[in-house]
């Protein structure tokens, strides 16, 4: 069981519902989105463009967060481009901020964590932030040297947000050093091993994690019936291997949407319920407002936020209906010192 600060148990609860779920907005994307901007605007007019400018980049975050924090307990933001978003969120809606530089150096091995350089946890604390997110690729299976440098670089996050007692959220996302898409029949084999080995090793109390968030344990794409897809994993055993996560800790975790559809990612919620998985929420982005992006980039304000006030507003208030009846409070998780 976690034992968590009375201050930390405060801020905790200021990201989540009165009922101990976690049922928070991501929209912390810096590379990706900015990625997804250039892409829509190409197909729409063009090669020949300026170059994205950091204050569109900026408003899309604005509208997303003024729109839909209402109905969120928390958004998680970047320090880098989020910050005018954390001011127009909903007062009831807490902040998290994340603390990693995006993506990573694809020319050195390992996919190696880095810091914001210009951010600490007691700057991201000034800044507002009820807790601190930091994203880590892990290859359980990665040479042991690569590995141990991860894991010192964690301790020293935990102990950092332990001196500010802030809550600790790390976003484990796992790949193999070997394949190239993650998104494929030969990682969806071995993805189960991945994700739940992974989970093991940072719930340990060494690292002063509070909350993990976590891919779920199987490509839902290739669970027999899930998909047209030739299945990897028949239900049965995509179920125990959702029970197994489960088990491998005793810290609270929530699911990441990893940029599945809204309604696959709320039949998955539903679907590891039923297996028996404890998870305590969702910090789900994409899922939510990508299909806002397009409006933005080719028509504006106006149509960005008719669209967000009714797909939008949609896709979180049913996402949010199916965590209260799957996701298991987080206190029960928790023990107050």
């Amino acid at each position: 069981m976690l034992k968590l600060s009375k201050k930390k148990k405060e801020k905790m609860d200021l990201l989540s519902t009165n009922t101990g779920r976690i049922k928070a907005l991501a929209i912390d994307q810096r590379g990706a989105l900015r990625k997804m901007m250039a892409q829509i605007k190409m197909q729409a007019h063009g090669t020949h463009l300026e170059p994205l400018t950091i204050s569109r980049i900026e408003e899309f975050k604005m509208l997303v967060s003024e729109e839909l924090t209402p109905y969120a307990s928390a958004i998680l933001l970047d320090p880098e481009y989020g910050l005018p978003a954390a001011h127009v969120r909903d007062e009831h809606s807490g902040l998290l901020l994340a603390y990693e530089k995006t993506g990573y150096d694809a020319s050195t091995p390992g996919r190696l964590p880095d810091l914001l350089s210009d951010w600490s946890v007691v700057r991201l604390k000034q800044a507002g932030a009820d807790a601190v997110k930091f994203l880590l690729y892990y290859d359980v299976d990665e040479a042991e040297s690569i590995n141990h440098h991860k894991q010192v670089f964690v301790e020293r996050l935990g102990s950092e947000c332990a001196e500010e007692d802030l809550p600790f959220y790390l976003e484990l996302v796992s790949y193999d050093a070997t394949i190239s898409d993650s998104g494929s029949k030969e990682y969806a084999q071995i993805k189960p091993h991945k994700v739940i080995d992974m989970m093991k090793e940072f719930s340990k109390p060494n690292y002063k994690v509070d909350v993990l968030k976590v891919e779920v344990p199987v490509n839902m794409n290739y669970v027999e019936s899930f998909s047209s897809n030739e299945s990897v994993y028949t239900k049965e055993t995509a179920a125990s291997y959702f029970k197994e996560q489960s088990e491998a800790t005793d810290l609270p975790f929530i699911f990441l949407s990893a940029g599945v559809s809204a309604q696959l990612f709320k039949e998955t919620l539903v679907f590891a319920h039923d297996a028996g998985s404890t998870f305590n929420g969702v910090l789900c982005g994409r899922a939510t407002w990508s299909g806002g992006v397009q409006p933005f980039v080719e028509v504006g304000e106006g149509a960005t936020r008719n669209w967000l006030r009714e797909i939008g507003k949609e896709n979180i208030t049913s996402l949010n209906k199916v965590v209260e009846k799957t996701a298991h409070p987080w206190y029960e998780k928790v023990e107050i010192i």
